[in-house]
């Protein structure tokens, strides 16, 4: 059950890393500029969450436990 709970973290990771890229894409055509921090800061926050969710599933691995 926990090995579906990472799937589907990292899979809506995908997806709304998707969805951002299509909404900057959108907005640079509509205005010509970029939000260049708002960018650098959202794909640091989901990069840092695939990290810790790696982390913690190689220490449960590591452990013993089940991933």
């Amino acid at each position: 059950m926990k090995n579906r709970y990472s799937k589907f973290i990292v899979a809506l990771v995908i997806m709304l890393n998707v969805a951002f890229t299509g909404a900057v894409l959108f907005l640079f055509l509509r205005t010509g500029s970029e939000p260049t921090t708002l960018i650098g800061c959202w794909f640091g926050f989901t990069t840092v969450e695939l990290w810790t969710l790696a982390g913690i599933t190689k220490e449960k691995l590591k452990g013993g436990g089940e991933p």
